[in-house]
């Protein structure tokens, strides 16, 4: 290639290269031109169409909670003299960034009543915490921007960056600047509002919201401990239970302790109800005396007797950490049978890692791990697969009283990631979980989430 080429080819590039930047630009100052910013606008003048201030813009009025993908703004609080009134979106004939005209002369000057599910965007939502669904993390809102769209003004984005804090400190004409320098789309936003009286408990779950099912109970846990109080016990009426329970068993201890105390009775006992049987033990031991008794009197009797049998085992004990989640066989059941009962219990795979091999009158024949029945023929017996896997050896368990360092050591002797925790007459009670063996022996260094590495 001779250098007069390569200089035109160069020059090219630098061509191309320049006409992407200006287009990008261009599109970037069209977007600014088109978002009103929510900031910006608290305070403006409201103009009548010849011009006349009316009053003055106190706040925006959306309905957060619906179908729609975008929340579309229901009006605006508007300050007219000593008096707040409602100006009904249908009123509004243009919406600028520093300015708002009506569409008639005539303005409704009744005072503002919050209808059920209507959210006040300056108040409830503008520097509160949200959730950002798909970048999982706690974020504040620095402002939020209106957009008019096919006749109706829609809330599309939220500002999350520190360059828009810093203009709201700025001189007022800078305020009214839409700077869209890290705007999250609104449909991936779960945002709280505690006065939008119809959401978000009841809301039809949907884009952001339906996005928070998807996330994994680890990443719900670290939304839930970086939010404040009263957020995240909205987040927690989002979830159902299942899901919520699954997300708390992966916080720290300390953080479960103040959500449990936080939250009201009713749901608290709920979520421990739905908690795996050991994290729920290890939930309210954390608890005051008559905190923990008022949860529990709020559990169905069945589980909550469950519960306080397994509080009476101390906790540095087997029984006082082990999960009561078992699977049990009898000899005469096929592999194929038991595969298809471990498939309805599928929600507790981090639970279940054996199976329980019990007699007639309930005493432990053979503890069967999971891989072995993975490989074994589906006509084979339990029978006939405990008594192939006796030429490998015998199973472990360990008594309800024993202790966590000896049940540790018999871990790692077994080779095992779980033990069986039998009574005296050999009859299974529970499983201990080599992770939860782990958690007591490193206490200096908080409670190892080892699901939380597996997922």
């Amino acid at each position: 290639m001779t250098s007069n080429t390569m200089l035109m080819s160069t020059t090219a590039k630098l061509r191309g290269r320049r006409v992407q930047l200006v287009r990008q630009a261009t599109a970037t100052r069209s977007v600014r031109e088109t978002l009103v910013s929510l900031a910006g606008l608290t305070g403006r003048p409201v103009l009548n169409p010849m011009g006349d201030e009316v009053g003055r813009v106190v706040d925006v009025v959306a309905r957060l909670y619906g179908n729609d993908a975008y929340p579309p703004v229901t009006g605006l609080v508007v300050r007219v003299g000593r008096r707040r009134s409602f100006l009904a979106a249908s009123a509004i004939g243009q919406i600028a960034g520093d300015r708002v005209r009506l569409s008639s002369a005539r303005m409704d000057l009744s005072e503002f009543v919050r209808r059920p599910g209507e959210v006040l965007l300056g108040r409830d939502v503008l520097d509160h915490q949200l959730v950002d669904v798909d970048g999982v993390q706690v974020n504040r809102a620095a402002d939020l921007y209106l957009a008019p769209v096919g006749g109706r003004v829609l809330l599309v984005g939220v500002d999350v960056s520190l360059p828009t804090l810093l203009r709201r400190l700025g001189p007022r004409r800078w305020q009214a600047r839409a700077t869209p320098e890290r705007v999250v789309d609104w449909q991936t936003v779960a945002p709280f509002a505690e006065n939008a009286t119809d959401g978000p408990a009841e809301v039809r779950l949907r884009s952001s919201r339906g996005a928070l099912h998807r996330l994994r109970p680890a990443e719900l846990a670290d939304l839930l401990e970086d939010l404040g109080r009263a957020e995240r016990q909205q987040l927690l009426a989002m979830l159902d239970p299942g899901h919520a329970a699954d997300a708390l068993e992966e916080m720290e201890p300390a953080e479960l302790e103040n959500l449990l105390r936080e939250a009201p009775p009713e749901r608290a006992a709920r979520l421990v109800e739905e908690m795996e049987p050991d994290e729920a033990v290890e939930a309210l031991r954390d608890l005051h005396t008559d905190e923990r008794e008022q949860l529990l009197t709020r559990i169905p009797d069945a589980e909550a007797a469950q519960l306080r049998g397994l509080l009476a085992y101390p906790e540095d004990t087997a029984g006082g950490s082990m999960t009561t989640r078992l699977v049990t066989a009898v000899r005469d059941q096929t592999v194929a049978e038991l595969r298809a009962e471990l498939a309805t219990s599928a929600e507790h795979r981090t639970e279940i890692d054996a199976v329980a091999l019990v007699s007639a009158d309930g005493r432990l024949l053979a503890d069967i791990p999971l891989f072995d029945l993975a490989v074994a023929d589906d006509r084979t017996t339990l029978g006939e697969l405990a008594d192939w896997l006796a030429q490998f050896g015998g199973h472990d368990a360990v008594q309800a009283g024993a202790r966590l360092g000896e049940v540790a050591e018999q871990l790692v002797a077994a080779r095992a990631s779980s033990l069986l925790v039998v009574d005296e007459q050999q009859r299974p009670l529970g499983r201990i979980l080599a992770d939860d063996v782990l958690d007591y022996l490193l206490p200096a260094r908080g409670r190892l989430h080892f699901r939380r590495f597996l997922q």
